[in-house]
């Protein structure tokens, strides 16, 4: 048997952590401001700018379907992080993943992945200030300092790069300001919730400025661990972000170098369980935010930190060329007991390690006719993942222990162009060609009498590793995207456009290689029968999209429309199931390239202004609408049954992906002596939602509404503000995530019920049927003051 390797050491030397940078407060709705409209950089009603293409564009020009939502907007309507734009934004699922506080499940027009262990990536890529974040964890970016953020729909993998083929989130810092600034925010709400931020900035002379943020973001449980005895669903984070900008403001030259820190010590986050205890018949608990689960080692912790360096030169008065530079890292210990009892029966305690540097080159022309970008892409990533599966009650001191390091290396060259044939009519191709290279080193071994050495058990190890896997895959990939746009007026765009994208393979660190089959019936199993059973192919999306975007009745009316049709092949479906390995009950990774699907809907997004000078001089009433419309379905689906290649797509959903998703907000405005007063209310509305492909009628979410609102009082030039906001006022309960050891059908999925009319246990004793819950009302009063 191998060592442990980096991670051992890494988990003796740190006691874990993850999260990343924090504040603000919740769910929003595109027009929470009558002014702002959710936008980003707005100088007028029509003037929304974006860097979508990775270059400033207005809004309406842009051949894309995007969300964008302006820092200012978003406090007006006390978000609190990235989750929260989820809800008003067209066929998009931004959680919390299940069992964390601060690990990330994107979500957009069906494609994403919720799997946060090393070797699968999601298939929404998150960027902060332009750094990719190549993992998950610390991915629940909390909100403060934010410039805008934008929500890209459908592939992106020309400007963007690997992982975007469901789409990309770009979460946009504020630049520093030119004078003196000081602004203290405060929160206090219900659950004892909490926050301080100081943000803080000063110039150095004309061309340097130095500055950043220091919060403190705490909140008490919406439950209670009946077994531990500490707060279920509460908040415990520091955060910090400092910055260093020359230049800049009229300069030809703009360096800004960025540092963050994040440390997270909320407590674990328990499921709360679906059905009674099928070994002791503990009942269901009446909370659902109230858990029973007794894992408490090792103590939960995530720390995150990262450096950054954005260099924008203007070369000539065509020429621009950007840099990219950045290193991050974070660290993770979570204790996780997924049957949510006292009774070790299916806990994992887990670290996970993550770190990663790249760099990227843009080049940039922008000329009369032409416009257009040249660029290069470097990563160099590690994912190190170490847990136990304890299953106590099965076997004494059962313990399935795994150390999966999986190290991904990526190059890419890109080129995006745009000619304008005429004042009317652009026609815009690029493409990326990546090389990707993924190795992975797998151990996985059994341990008797308690759990592993590197969780602090006295377990002894048992038999022969089940895997103990070294190998390595490259993929090759080219992505073309081309789009033709007419605009018959400056304030209508129309857009037809085609891209594609793709996710690169991998190695299922939970796969069993003893369990591999021997393909070519000599009796062993050969390395390269290993390789192919613990790997995956990469997935594929070709996506055509149609789409409008205009500004009506002098600026009164804005709207934007898009039509979709994706194929979608080779579709990564991870999972994890109870099996056998040399004879023993345990739980194992199955990953399938599930075959083929298709996503076809349409998305609509409006701001009207319903009414100006209606009660006083100068007040204004909009309303923010967004509807989204999916048709996802597989075509092909194909599962091992009874050692059978089974097609068993007529049964199985794809997840995380309702099929209506649509928000209303209603804002009015009005000024109160030198200040203005906003006004806004948001009804959000989410059809059923599929938590895993196989459908479950316990875990799954039935369509459901939430209301929020809010009351913000601003002084004039923004000198002080008060808000009072109310999230989820109708307290409503639903489920966002969960785990299920529970026999099924294997074809139909239907779950096998005891004569108990329970469901069956697949994995343990107590039966593993746990769901995770969004956050029930909450109500709380911001106020901040500049100096």
């Amino acid at each position: 048997m191998r060592p442990f390797a980096r991670p051992l050491r890494r988990a003796i030397l740190a006691s874990s952590a993850l999260s990343l940078l924090a504040f603000a407060p919740t769910a929003f709705a595109q027009g929470a401001d009558a002014s702002d409209a959710g936008a980003t950089a707005d100088t007028g009603d029509d003037e929304i700018i974006v860097t979508a293409r990775r270059r400033d564009e207005r809004l309406i020009d842009v051949p894309v379907a995007i969300t964008a939502y302006s820092g200012d907007a978003l406090a007006k309507a006390g978000a609190i992080d990235i989750t929260d734009i989820g809800q008003t934004t067209p066929n998009t699922t931004l959680e919390v993943s299940r069992g964390t506080n601060s690990t990330l499940s994107a979500f957009i027009r069906g494609v994403g992945q919720q799997d946060p262990v090393s070797g699968f990536e999601q298939g929404v890529g998150l960027y902060l200030d332009d750094v990719y974040l190549n993992r998950p964890q610390a991915a629940v970016l909390d909100i403060y300092d934010v410039e805008r953020i934008e929500i890209l729909r459908g592939p992106q993998g020309t400007l963007y790069g690997r992982n975007t083929i469901g789409g990309a989130v770009k979460y946009v810092t504020k630049q520093l300001p030119e004078e003196f600034s000081l602004k203290i925010k405060g929160t206090l709400g219900t659950y004892k919730q909490a926050d301080l931020v100081v943000t803080a900035s000063a110039p150095i002379g004309d061309l340097l400025r130095v500055g950043g943020s220091v919060a403190r973001l705490s909140r008490g449980g919406f439950g209670d661990n009946l077994t531990t005895g500490l707060e279920n669903y509460n908040k415990d984070v520091w955060a910090g972000r400092g910055t260093v900008e020359l230049g800049g403001y009229g300069e030809p030259v703009l360096i800004r170098i960025s540092g963050d820190y994040t440390k997270d010590k909320s407590a674990p986050r328990g499921g709360h369980r679906l059905i009674p205890s099928l070994r002791t018949n503990a009942p269901v608990l009446d909370n659902v935010f109230d858990s029973r689960g007794g894992l408490v080692d090792p103590k939960q912790e995530i720390e995150s930190y990262g450096l950054a360096m954005n260099v924008t030169a203007e070369l000539t008065d065509t020429l621009t060329l950007r840099s990219i530079s950045a290193w991050r890292k974070d660290t993770s210990a979570t204790p996780i007991d997924f049957d949510a009892l006292p009774a070790v029966d299916v806990d994992v305690p887990g670290f996970y390690f993550n770190e990663q540097i790249s760099q990227e080159f843009q080049l940039l022309y922008e000329g009369d006719r032409l416009k257009g970008l040249l660029g290069f892409y470097y990563l160099d990533a590690t994912a190190d993942t170490l847990f136990d599966v304890r299953i106590f009650n099965t076997l004494a001191g059962l313990t399935a222990f795994t150390e999966a390091d999986v190290d991904t290396t990526t190059f890419a060259v890109f080129g995006d162009a745009t000619f304008d044939f005429t004042d009317q009519l652009s026609l815009s191709v690029g493409g990326r060609y990546t090389w990707d290279k993924r190795e992975a080193s797998i151990l996985r071994q059994n341990y008797l009498g308690g759990g592993s050495p590197v969780f602090g058990g006295a377990g002894v190890a048992f038999g022969a590793p089940g895997t103990d896997f070294d190998g390595q895959r490259s993929f090759n990939k080219f992505t073309p995207r081309a789009s033709l746009s007419f605009k018959p007026t400056p304030d209508h765009t129309l857009y037809a456009s085609y891209s594609q994208g793709f996710k690169g393979g991998g190695f299922d660190p939970r796969g069993v290689g003893v369990n591999a089959p021997d393909l070519d019936g000599n009796g062993t199993r050969s390395d390269a029968e290993i390789a192919a059973f613990l790997s995956f192919r990469p997935e594929k999306v070709e996506s055509y999209e149609l789409g409008y975007k205009g500004s009506l009745m002098d600026g009164a009316l804005n709207v934007a429309i898009a039509g979709f049709y994706a194929d979608y092949t080779d579709v990564q479906i991870p999972g994890s199931v109870a099996c056998t390995v040399s004879g023993l009950p345990s739980f194992c990774g199955i990953v399938s390239n599930a075959g083929k699907a298709t996503f076809k809907g349409i998305e609509f997004e409006g701001r009207a202004r319903l009414g100006q000078d209606i009660a006083a001089a100068g007040d204004r009433l909009t309303l923010s609408t967004a509807l989204g419309y999916i048709q996802a379905d597989y075509k092909e689906y194909i599962s091992n049954i009874g050692g059978a290649p089974t097609d068993v797509a007529d049964f199985r959903e794809v997840q995380n992906t309702p099929k209506w998703t649509a928000s209303g907000t209603l804002a009015y405005a009005t000024p109160i002596g030198d200040g203005d007063l906003n006004f806004g209310t948001t009804l959000s509305y989410r059809s059923k939602t599929y938590q895993f492909e196989v459908p479950n009628p316990y875990i799954d979410q039935k369509g459901f509404a939430m209301l929020d609102a809010s009351i913000v009082y601003t002084a004039p030039d923004d000198r002080w503000s008060i808000g009072l906001f109310g999230k989820n006022l109708t307290d409503k309960e639903y489920k966002t995530s969960g785990y299920t050891f529970i026999n099924v059908n294997p074809t139909t999925g239907v779950p096998v019920i005891g004569g108990n009319g329970l469901p069956t246990s697949s994995l343990g004793t107590e039966g593993t049927l746990t769901a995770f819950y969004g956050n029930p009302r909450q109500v709380f009063v911001t106020g901040s003051v500049k100096f």
